[in-house]
């Protein structure tokens, strides 16, 4: 019962005037930047959709039936996605050149599109299974070595001396 009414005091999701929601979305660019920064993620889902049919030939390759339909799911996702953020652009474009308020909602369209090719992305890396060999150029390995090793490396022994050959007996009657 606690929780209930714990949640009966939070404010619900959405509340407050619209006014509030629609200056958070507003981007703050003109509209010969949106227009760039909008090309710019086209061609970025693009790349991710190249990347995606890449994965989904490794699991084609792979013969792994399970892999192939969870990349197939995240591309066909991916293709719809880049089909209205192309439809957005077109839109956004008609809508700069008649100075129309109508760029800002197609400019959105376009980034909210991107940030989830983005995590589709990262969801067909995880049905592969490569994600943890994905190495781009931002990623850096730091080695620590631990203060308390033994001095002497433990795996750098000297080979055990070599058996001792004894010739056969001379004689059956020794």
């Amino acid at each position: 019962m606690a929780a209930t009414a714990a949640r009966a005091q939070q404010p619900a999701r959405g509340a407050g005037p619209p006014a509030t929601v629609r200056a958070d979305r507003q981007s703050g660019l003109s509209d010969p930047e949106k227009l760039k920064k909008a090309d710019e993620a086209i061609d970025r889902m693009k790349l991710v959709m190249r990347q995606v049919l890449s994965r989904l030939e490794d699991a084609r390759n792979e013969k792994d039936i399970v892999k192939l339909n969870c990349v197939n799911e995240k591309l066909t996702q991916i293709k719809g996605l880049l089909k209205v953020s192309e439809q957005s652009d077109i839109a956004l474009q008609e809508a700069a050149a008649r100075k129309d308020e109508a760029t800002e909602s197609e400019y959105q369209k376009i980034t909210i599109a991107k940030v989830k090719i983005e995590q589709l992305r990262a969801e067909a890396e995880e049905c592969i299974g490569q994600l943890a060999f994905v190495v781009d150029e931002k990623t850096t390995v730091e080695v620590e070595t631990p203060k308390d090793l033994p001095e002497r490396e433990q795996t750098d022994r000297s080979p055990p001396p070599p058996p001792v050959v004894r010739p056969p007996p001379a004689s059956r009657f020794e």
